[in-house]
């Protein structure tokens, strides 16, 4: 068995972009009444795009963003602070 630790990397998506399409994506969803950490939850979990509105083309934006990428930047900010 190989005891070496494996390197993750992600993408180049930079915090400003997901931060603006985070905070589409929960306003879209707060507007149509949903309670958007919940459905933020759901999606980055399951990763599957219903739970995220259409309204404001809140599930195309979501979908940019690639779920590793998401993970680490909120896992990178929660840390930080």
């Amino acid at each position: 068995m190989d005891d070496k630790t494996m390197r993750f990397s992600v993408g180049d998506q930079t915090e400003q972009q997901i931060r603006m399409i985070l905070v589409s994506v929960y306003d879209a969803l707060k507007e149509k009444g949903y309670n958007p950490i919940n459905q933020l939850v759901g999606y980055i979990l399951s990763e599957d795009p219903t739970y995220i509105t259409t309204h404001n083309n809140a599930r195309n934006l979501i979908r940019k963003i690639d779920r590793d990428t998401l993970l680490q930047s909120l896992v990178k900010y929660y840390l930080s602070n």
